[in-house]
């Protein structure tokens, strides 16, 4: 049984750090309500600190997928990459309209739609398709205005100041 009367869309996005943060701390919140969960996690794949934080504490409440080949960024095979993102896809769009959940983030779709892995239209049927008692999150800089004028919430993470410029690289239980 869902457990909201009516979802909304929501889009975190922005150059600043702390969108998938955002998105955990909301799932974190809906899990101590009891909530169902899905969190796909587009452009990653393997061990990352927060999918072992969500096996370990949330696991009970979370359904989680990666669609990724780990390259997208720094190795890109546009083919490749292309074909994972459209399978997440899939995946996550089934999801969405299985109306199990009551809770679906989407993590860094918004940055697959950027580079082209999938389209605008996709995100907007996501958008569209979206059970009525269902919360949509989509994560990830580089949102597409017709993407934010239909969400129902948008915040932007805006950065001031990174010590990545510094040289300090991504760190474990931080970043990663």
């Amino acid at each position: 049984m869902n457990k909201l009367s009516v979802g909304k869309v929501q889009v975190y996005t922005g150059n600043g750090k702390g969108k998938t943060t955002a998105a955990l701390g909301l799932m974190l919140r809906a899990a101590g309500a009891g909530m169902d969960i899905y969190f796909g996690q587009f452009m990653k794949t393997g061990d990352t600190s927060e999918a072992e934080a969500l096996r370990r504490f949330l696991g009970h409440a979370v359904t989680m997928e990666q669609y990724g080949s780990g390259g997208e960024l720094f190795g890109p095979d546009r083919e490749r990459d292309t074909a994972c993102a459209r399978a997440g896809y899939e995946k996550a769009r089934a999801a969405l309209v299985s109306g199990r959940y009551d809770l679906v983030v989407l993590d860094e779709i918004l940055v697959a739609e950027h580079l082209g892995l999938l389209a605008v239209e996709d995100l907007l049927r996501l958008m569209d398709e979206r059970p009525e008692h269902t919360e949509l999150v989509l994560t990830g800089r580089w949102a597409a205005e017709q993407v934010m004028q239909r969400a129902d919430l948008v915040t932007e993470m805006g950065e001031v100041k990174h010590y990545f410029h510094a040289g300090v690289p991504a760190r474990t239980g931080i970043e990663m």
